[in-house]
């Protein structure tokens, strides 16, 4: 009885599941690729960090009451 299951595999989804398994061997850097992984490793990181700073200690949220300011006044 080895061998038997209920189980019945779809030709289609072994090959799928194949090619997700190499997927990193025939990878190669294109334009797309190339601009997709600058998109990603280089200007959103790049966008947030530039967010961060320019509003880094601008808002002071600790202790304030409805009729008060959030901003920091700067000396």
């Amino acid at each position: 009885m080895a061998g038997h299951s209920f189980v019945q595999l779809d030709p289609a989804i072994e090959r799928w599941n194949r090619m997700r398994e190499d997927a990193y061997t025939h990878f190669r850097f294109t334009r797309r690729t190339t601009w997709v992984a600058l998109c990603g490793f280089v200007l959103v990181p790049g966008t947030i960090y530039y967010l961060a700073s320019q509003t880094h200690l601008k808002w002071n949220w600790t202790g304030k009451r409805k009729d008060q300011a959030l901003t920091v006044s700067q000396p």
